[in-house]
């Protein structure tokens, strides 16, 4: 889903992007790696795939540091995620834009669900879905983003895309792109 945007919609290909790539996936490391070279910066605060390990909470680059900021299925993780999104914010560029994915867990609440006396594996197991989440996501998550100063919205791939595409290509039709924007 991530790659059809970033064909399609972005200007990701084009030469001189400075990117982040918070918990860099696998498939897309050695890609995005010949594309922008040394512009393009992996960061975890565990995983070995990193060239930097950091707290996306506390990050340790200058203000208006990068073009564009992927940050995939991480902030189900961190225990303050407005702090989080705040990092991105502050670390993106004017005019620079991020792709900051979290999982869908369908039907959506109106309000995302946090109680943080929810601490035992087996409890955030059954609240949210996953041992090492902290939040269920609701369709509040736009709001979210837009709270620490983004420009935010939703791309739905079926809005754009054939059904033997998204069929092909095992595309999700009820999971969007979150997109965001950092304006001058």
């Amino acid at each position: 889903m991530m790659w059809w945007y970033l064909q399609s919609k972005s200007n990701f290909f084009e030469p001189d992007h400075k990117i982040l790539h918070i918990a860099p996936e696998l498939c897309f490391i050695d890609r995005f790696e010949t594309i922008h070279q040394d512009n393009y910066i992996t960061a975890d605060l565990e995983s070995p795939l990193a060239k930097v390990k950091l707290d996306v909470l506390d990050m340790p680059f200058e203000e208006s540091s990068f073009d564009i900021v992927f940050c995939n299925h991480v902030m189900e993780h961190v225990k303050d995620d407005k702090k989080a999104m705040s990092e991105i914010y502050r670390v993106l560029k004017p005019d620079g834009w991020g792709i900051i994915q979290i999982p869908l867990f369908h039907p959506l609440a109106d309000k995302t669900f946090e109680d943080s006396s929810i601490i035992s594996p087996e409890a955030r197991e059954k609240a949210y879905g996953q041992t090492d989440h902290v939040r269920l996501y609701g369709k509040d998550y736009i709001n979210r983003l837009i709270s620490v100063g983004f420009e935010a919205e939703e791309v739905w791939p079926k809005d754009h895309l054939d059904k033997e595409y998204m069929k092909k290509h095992a595309l999700p039709g009820d999971e969007p792109i979150f997109l965001v924007k950092k304006q001058q």
